[in-house]
């Protein structure tokens, strides 16, 4: 028993380790490209990088949560079919905490870094343009977290309710990335 509980931990620190690598590996490389693309671009433009980049946290947050909560059941019969994704979907169920820490924790929370960063310059671009207060800084980091924080809301709705479609559809995406 002791020796089973060991390796579990052991397993715990080794995706510990992982999960800290994959995210200062992403989070390194996403805000060096957006912060320098976004540098460059005019505001509307650095505006819509801003909205794709919550999306993604987002959506991410949204798998996170179908993973957690689909029921394997939804599967094993759609992969005796051989329904496509069908198999990957269960794997990804299988393994439903790394996938919700990989998309909610990693990818969401590099999303929620970076588009701090992006609010930030996207302020300082307005301030500029505008000839606008710095303090213009305040109103665009409140509007980027409600719109994040309102949107993962909506999305975790979403993903309780239709978690084995959210699941089954990342199943079939994932498939068709196959060799």
């Amino acid at each position: 028993m002791q020796e089973k509980k060991n390796k579990n931990e052991e397993s715990s620190m080794k995706w510990a380790l992982q999960a800290f690598v994959l995210t200062f590996v992403l989070s390194g490389l996403v805000s060096f490209i957006s912060n320098n693309g976004v540098e460059k671009l005019n505001i509307f433009s650095s505006i819509i990088i801003l909205v794709l980049v919550i999306l993604i946290g987002i959506i991410f947050d949204i798998i996170g949560v179908a993973v957690t909560v689909a029921e394997e059941d939804d599967f094993h019969a759609k992969a005796t079919k051989k329904v496509k994704g069908a198999k990957t979907s269960l794997k990804l169920i299988k393994n439903s905490s790394k996938v919700a820490n990989i998309c909610a924790d990693v990818i969401g929370d590099i999303c929620g870094v970076v588009s701090g960063a992006i609010s930030a310059m996207i302020a300082l671009k307005i301030s500029n343009a505008y000839n606008a207060s710095n303090n213009i800084q305040f109103l665009v980091s409140a509007l980027v977290a409600s719109i994040t924080v309102s949107g993962k809301a909506l999305g975790k709705n979403i993903a309780n309710k239709k978690s084995t479609e959210i699941v089954h559809i990342v199943g079939r995406i994932l498939n068709k990335n196959k060799a």
